[in-house]
């Protein structure tokens, strides 16, 4: 009887060692950013309307309408005027760039963010155990990443992994291999650096669905530090609790919704589809279906699931309900769940105020829930993959992000994609500690009174009146 006793008690006593060795090995796979840089350009490569249109007017391929179209473009884009541009378009040489341009504009990226998140941290670049860079239209070799390693110094097995070609979404790409490292590997620093090259990447043709890209991207970056050491977790600002990545490209109309090729003339660019819109509809609706239980309570999921039943059964389909659901997709397709129940910020991708307003409508979201982005869209415009950091940085600095909030992750890219993540904060933000935040300089003025673009009153033409008296041509135009 009590050998009896006595194997039994060993045996609970292995069973429950087991199970604490297999929660506390789980505590080790936890993904923390412990810190964050975006970067801010030099001021002398700010970017106006006034400029903009000056750079599209160097285009001789242009014919009056796609001048019209892309000047429409920039005034209706919400981008304001102290956007930045890399430097090779002041100098009026876009079309003509070198392999240097694109890899100098990244080196006056990375070298600014880089040493400011590690100084600001004291760890020190032979600390770092993965590096994940991703700028999407630069493949220089050596790669970026090597020439990263390079200049800080870096370990020779350091984890490396350079991605192109990812599109905006590129950084909940680069997260998710953090991530997934993370769950193998104890202790370690990760490093995630994300840009986007505009240098090389002007279109100097008259393609509509090409020239477009020309106006929508500005300049800019981010390096993130993220962590699984439990030695670190009590000074990290975000914990990583889930993310999912959706990706459409087996479907022919959402692949070629976003492809980058050649023009009639041979130009290179990217040609943005008119099935976009619907190509990211139908990405968003799929990612929100894995994410969703994930991330909202139990009570809001029964409660949507009931009106769902009860607006089936009550259903009556007759000519006025028929045509309401024929406009609906014009307007945006509403989720009907109340995201809000779980998530506390929603940190949405810029890809423009199209792109805003859509996200908003579907989520059913307030000013107050878009502002960060809209702020972030009109301060730095399109950073790319980037762009999720500098809506970040904004909630930081207005001092919004208080312990246990959620921030819902939202971005979008070529291929077609559609990745979200969700993180928790750790501990208040709200002391103004991060010293290094991008909007730090500017915070006070935002947001304005009014983001209208100045010339958007002086031109009729904008507002479709197109009246010749408000359209005048620039001198010297073909």
């Amino acid at each position: 009887m009590d050998l009896l006793v006595m194997l039994s008690s060993l045996l609970i006593s292995y069973l429950i060692f087991k199970i604490w060795k297999h929660i506390d090995s789980k505590r080790d796979q936890n993904c923390y950013i412990l810190d964050y840089q975006c970067h801010k350009p030099s001021d002398d490569r700010m970017v106006s309307t006034q400029f903009s249109g000056d750079i599209i007017l160097r285009n001789k391929h242009l014919r009056l309408n796609e001048y019209k179209f892309l000047l429409k473009a920039i005034v209706s884009s919400g981008i304001g005027e102290q956007t930045y541009a890399p430097r090779l378009f002041f100098e009026g040489r876009e079309q003509r760039p070198t392999l240097q341009d694109g890899i100098s504009e990244m080196e006056e990226f990375y070298i600014d963010t880089i040493e400011k998140v590690l100084e600001r941290n004291k760890i020190s670049p032979s600390e770092i155990d993965i590096l994940v860079v991703n700028v999407s239209m630069l493949n220089s070799t050596p790669s970026l990443s090597a020439r990263i390693i390079k200049h800080y110094k870096m370990r020779e097995d350091i984890k490396v992994f350079n991605l192109t070609a990812m599109g905006c979404s590129a950084s909940v790409i680069s997260i998710d291999i953090v991530k997934n490292i993370f769950k193998t590997y104890k202790n370690k620093l990760a490093l995630v650096v994300t840009s986007e090259s505009l240098s090389p990447n002007w279109y100097s043709g008259n393609n509509r669905s090409m020239i477009l890209a020309n106006c929508l991207f500005r300049s800019g970056g981010c390096a993130v530090l993220l962590t699984n050491k439990r030695s670190l977790s009590r000074r990290a600002m975000f914990k990583l609790r889930c993310l999912v990545r959706t990706h459409h490209g087996a479907r022919d109309d959402s692949y070629n919704a976003c492809v980058q090729k050649e023009d009639e003339l041979g130009h290179i660019g990217v040609h943005l589809d008119k099935t976009l819109p619907k190509a990211a509809t139908r990405a968003f609706i799929d990612n929100l279906k894995v994410i969703t239980p994930k991330i909202l309570p139990v009570t809001e999921l029964l409660r949507f699931m009931l009106c769902l039943l009860l607006k089936k059964l009550r259903s009556n389909p007759s000519k006025g309900s028929t045509n309401v659901t024929q406009a609906a997709p014009k307007a945006g397709i509403k989720a009907g769940i109340n995201f809000k129940t779980g998530i506390d910020h929603f940190c949405i991708h810029t890809g423009g105020k199209a792109v805003i307003d859509a996200i908003g409508y579907s989520l059913d979201l307030n000013e107050y829930d878009l502002e960060p982005a809209r702020m972030t869209l009109h301060r730095f415009g399109n950073t790319s993959a980037s762009s999720l950091w500098y809506v970040l940085g904004y909630m930081e600095a207005k001092k919004r992000l208080k312990r246990g909030d959620r921030v819902f992750m939202i971005s979008f890219g070529a291929g077609f994609k559609c990745n979200s993540c969700v993180w928790e904060v750790v501990r208040d933000l709200n002391v103004g500690e991060s010293l290094g935040n991008v909007w730090n300089h500017c915070i006070d003025q935002y947001p304005p009174k009014s983001i209208l673009n100045p010339f958007f009153e002086k031109y009729g033409w904008i507002h479709e009146e197109e009246d010749p008296d408000t359209f005048k041509m620039p001198e010297g135009f073909m």
